[in-house]
């Protein structure tokens, strides 16, 4: 349950499954199977991402292979190499490397964003050749692994997906754990689960950048600057909330900037712009970094995919099986991945698409809307669509905005469920940490832009 007090925002019990619901996840595939509990990044050890490239290739943590002497360096124009961070988040670990390299923080290309509370890795390429100086490279909690040289950089998604290798602690001993986790492990390999946009998408602990975004696209800047600077969550810090607080009540931005920490990097340059701008909330938004903002506009459009997928089963549908007015994306043959091919299903063609279902060959998607998607190409998400822009009062010309055409989210759609492959359950052991509780260890891996956090959520179901 959320309740609002004095522009706070109350979770019951700041439960993850509260925070779930605020963005829209509320379903459950293997709702029949009761959760095993416990906790999850408890510690970044327990949590390992190894990014999987195009080629199928997984990532290694480890120096590689060294550059040759006698290649000629004059043909290539990237540099590119292993990023292993320990407990950063990407945009993080690259401004450091911006820093270090003196070079901007936009010529730093990688395909995708990994966890903060982790061990993970990831493939960058920078314009240039930067090997010599990347060998010296000397930050905190930051690796740079198998450099080379190369004529194409990494792009955003370019990458097949990532492979994780969890912990799950302070599970309850039952002599059933076993074979309950292995019943929820083939449930998901079968059938596989709901495709939400887990909370790192919107904010761990203020999971409210997909209101920011539209305030932002219903020109709405002062309300985007209370959501992003002023308003509270019980589940942000102490810290947190308590210069929040005090800059609501005094609207002291003098103050306000001497106090709020420096890991409130976004927050503290809006307070910079608006000391120099007084009242021009609309500069100061935008005065934040492209990248953010596109990420917060993304934010929005995921809230709506989230709520689209939960309606869609609120409403009777079938999550493993089609109905009349999905659309049915036909699966590449190389690497599953979605193509342009589709269908909607209610017609001549439903006896195809059913066996390609069958087969793991198509996927029912929904749409991801922006400035150019044709609703009427979706016929079933269209009507639920319709639904939740009323609920929320949400006026349809906001998808008209040329944020979103600055920003490219020309729209798209994406499947409804995921199936990861090669899960497995590596190991139930008694825990080391927490006293006579059980751990779980498990290894899987998703296609690009799937969360793990939603797989996990099937299993424990807390």
């Amino acid at each position: 349950m959320v309740e609002y007090r004095n522009n706070i925002c109350f979770f019951e019990d700041n439960k993850e499954s509260e925070l779930e619901k605020f963005v829209g996840i509320q379903i459950y595939s293997t709702f029949e199977l009761k959760g095993i509990g416990g906790v999850y990044k408890n510690s970044y050890k327990d949590f390992v991402v190894q990014e999987i490239t195009e080629n199928g290739n997984v990532l290694g943590f480890r120096k590689d292979k060294q550059l040759s002497t006698t290649d000629n360096y004059s043909k290539y124009k990237y540099t590119t190499f292993n990023l292993v961070k320990v407990n950063r988040d990407t945009f993080d670990a690259v401004r450091l490397i911006s820093k270090a390299l003196k070079i901007p923080v936009d010529k730093i290309e990688y395909s995708g964003l990994k966890d903060k509370c982790s061990i993970s890795v990831q493939r960058i390429s920078i314009p240039g050749n930067f090997v010599d100086r990347l060998k010296k490279l000397n930050i905190r909690d930051v690796f740079v692994r198998d450099i080379s040289l190369s004529k194409r950089s990494i792009r955003l998604g370019s990458n097949w997906g990532n492979k994780f290798t969890i912990t799950i602690r302070n599970i309850e001993k039952k002599s059933k754990n076993k074979k309950s986790i292995e019943k929820s492990l083939l449930k998901i390999k079968e059938s596989g689960f709901p495709n939400y946009y887990g909370l790192q998408r919107f904010g761990t602990f203020r999971p409210n950048s997909h209101l920011i975004g539209r305030y932002l696209l219903e020109n709405k800047f002062k309300e985007a600057y209370n959501e992003f600077i002023l308003n509270t969550y019980s589940t942000e810090s102490e810290l947190s909330r308590n210069v929040r607080t005090e800059l609501r009540d005094t609207a002291n931005l003098e103050k306000a900037l001497e106090q709020f920490p420096k890991s409130l990097n976004y927050e503290r340059q809006i307070l910079k712009y608006l000391i120099n701008n007084p009242g021009d909330y609309e500069g100061a938004m935008h005065h934040l970094p492209s990248y953010l903002i596109k990420l917060i506009l993304s934010s929005f459009q995921s809230y709506l995919f989230n709520k689209l997928l939960s309606l869609r089963v609120k409403k009777g549908y079938s999550l493993f099986k089609p109905a009349d007015g999905d659309v049915i994306s036909i699966l590449d043959d190389m690497d599953g991945q979605l193509t342009q091919i589709k269908y909607i299903f209610g017609g001549s063609y439903d006896t195809y698409l059913q066996e390609a279902l069958n087969l793991k060959r198509a996927s029912i998607v929904i749409p991801l809307v922006g400035y150019d998607s044709n609703l009427d190409e979706f016929p079933l998400m269209q009507s639920l669509l319709l639904d939740i822009l009323e609920e929320e009062q949400i006026n349809p010309s906001i998808f008209h905005h040329e944020l979103l055409k600055d920003h490219d989210f020309k729209g798209s759609y994406r499947s409804m469920l995921v199936r990861p492959k090669e899960l497995n359950l590596i190991e139930i052991e008694p825990d080391d940490i927490f006293q006579n509780k059980q751990k779980v260890k498990i290894e899987f891996s998703l296609s690009k832009g799937s969360y793990a956090t939603m797989l996990l959520r099937e299993i424990m179901k807390m």
